[in-house]
């Protein structure tokens, strides 16, 4: 059977699969619509069905930010390989998942595949139409949505969008410029907190363990094992909390230090890297 080219394009905008895959349903299915969109998703299903157990660990961070900068989101799309995660269709398709996430604010996973992605229907069902065009598991793995009471969301992603960050900062000073510093710094020296008293006990007691078992070793005197071990926690705390760690940008000066003077301070931040 012969079908219009205003028809091929039709399903196509309908299901956002290729032309010809389109073409090829429409005339198995004698030009039904219905039908040959749901033949397209059991492809996509049989695809997807044959690819389940494979790794995806590449793709893309995608971020969005509220037109308030009160409100952001990260979210982790990934595919099997560099080359579809490099493919602009792929691309487009992440960036459409993050404008919906942004748009609806999911509180968990379920809640974000349930999502209806531009009348396209769940976005649950558009990865799976997406793994049966490019061949390739399609998932999202995470996602994270970050609100600031007083303040503003700033959000960085690094170059090749495999690493995002986002930074909740207020105060007076400028939000914008510092957040952005602060999201760099989050990005190249993977703080594992914001403060040390955010630090889990069970990494602070590890790392005073590692230290008094090190120091004895060394046949250190016992009456000096426990300053040794404070010591060395204090070093931890430096180079792993964010507010203590050295600024990237003037080494001379804490992040804390650099906050204080610009009048700005940070709450939280998020730290999306691909495939972690």
């Amino acid at each position: 059977m012969a079908v219009s080219a205003k028809e091929v394009k039709k399903l196509r905008d309908s299901t956002g699969v290729g032309m010809m895959d389109c073409k090829k349903a429409l005339v198995e299915t004698d030009g039904d619509f219905e039908r040959a969109i749901d033949l397209l998703r059991k492809l996509g299903q049989k695809v997807a069905a044959k690819r389940s157990n494979r790794e995806a660990k590449e793709g893309l961070i995608i971020t969005g930010s509220a037109p308030d900068s009160k409100t952001a989101i990260l979210v982790e799309i990934n595919c099997e390989t560099d080359f579809v995660a490099r493919n602009q269709e792929f691309q487009d398709f992440a960036s459409s998942i993050g404008n919906v996430v942004l748009n609806n604010l999911p509180a968990d996973r379920d809640a974000l595949l349930a999502l209806d992605l531009n009348g396209h229907g769940s976005i649950s069902d558009a990865l799976i139409t997406m793994t049966g065009k490019v061949g390739e598991k399609i998932e999202i793995r995470r996602h994270a949505v970050a609100h600031s009471e007083n303040g503003t969301i700033v959000s960085y992603i690094h170059p090749g969008s495999r690493l995002g960050v986002l930074v909740d900062i207020s105060g007076d000073g400028d939000h914008n410029t510092t957040g952005r510093d602060v999201a760099m710094q989050v990005a190249a020296l993977n703080p594992i907190a914001t403060r040390r008293e955010e630090v889990p006990s069970e990494i602070t007691d590890k790392e005073v363990q590692i230290a008094r078992e090190a120091a004895i070793l060394d046949g250190k005197p016992e009456q000096i094992v426990d300053r040794i071990a404070s010591g060395k926690l204090e070093r931890y705390y430096k180079d792993n909390v964010l507010l203590e760690q050295p600024f990237v940008k003037d080494s001379s000066q804490s992040v804390k230090e650099m906050l204080a003077a610009g009048k700005v301070e940070i709450k939280s931040f998020i730290r999306f890297v691909l495939g972690e």
